[in-house]
């Protein structure tokens, strides 16, 4: 945190969810993001254990006032999962009434897997602001692991999901997924965060929890094909 931004990123399994096994194998991340002035809040991927993630909220005295979510999986935002039933927004919003903000193509899946009814879902494109206090968090659509994946760029730091890791990208062969879009999503939907930028990926692959855009450009392997055919060669299924 610096001046009024607030910002944390939490580790399932060992932050929040500490009891909850798949957490543990999971290691989501989860992260807030909010105003220190205005005590609003903002979570990303809220799932596990929304009791856990508003007490963390409660103990910084800050209030939720939404949810942003990167995509549709039960992982980011509750759901099945393996077999398994997993505690995200949907449980979140038993205890507190807030939108939910998705790209406009997730929100059907979005819907379905979490049984959250439409009218407390707010569909957006990218380039959309959401506004939490008086700090702005864009939105970035980036298709590719899911149709509606998105990223979060908000005071020079990219919440990216499962669209980027610190190694590697998200999975393509999964209902939605498409190795063409998540190319033109690595390559061009995010050209424009500087490679100063700071990334926080949407799982705990790497033995950093966050590194500079600019490293990872330069050591991802993702980036390493020069053409999209490259691409397909190395990453289509």
């Amino acid at each position: 945190m610096h001046g009024r931004f607030y910002f944390r990123q939490l580790l399932s399994g060992r932050d929040f969810a500490k009891d909850n096994p798949i957490a543990h194998q999971m290691v989501n991340f989860c992260y807030l993001i909010g105003d220190t002035e205005t005590g609003e809040a903002l979570v990303i991927d809220p799932a596990y254990d929304s009791d856990g993630l508003l007490d963390i909220l409660a103990e910084d005295d800050m209030t939720l006032t939404g949810v942003l979510a990167t995509h549709y999986h039960a992982d980011h935002v509750g759901g099945t999962m393996m077999g398994h039933t997993i505690g995200g927004i949907a449980e979140l919003l038993e205890k507190v009434d807030v939108p939910i903000h998705v790209q406009g193509p997730e929100a059907e899946f979005v819907t379905k897997v979490t049984g959250v009814t439409d009218d407390h879902i707010v569909r957006h494109t990218s380039g959309d602001v959401v506004k939490v206090g008086e700090i702005d968090v864009e939105l970035i659509h980036t298709p590719g692991h899911t149709p509606g994946s998105q990223c979060f760029y908000v005071d020079n730091c990219l919440v990216s999901g499962d669209t980027l890791f610190l190694d590697g990208c998200g999975r393509t062969d999964l209902p939605g997924g498409d190795p063409e879009e998540l190319y033109r999503s690595l390559n061009d939907r995010l050209a424009k965060v500087p490679d100063e930028s700071i990334l926080f990926p949407g799982h705990l692959y790497s033995p950093e929890p966050s590194k500079s855009m600019g490293e990872t450009r330069r050591a991802n392997i993702v980036y390493k094909p020069a053409s999209l055919e490259q691409w397909l060669m190395m990453f289509g299924h």
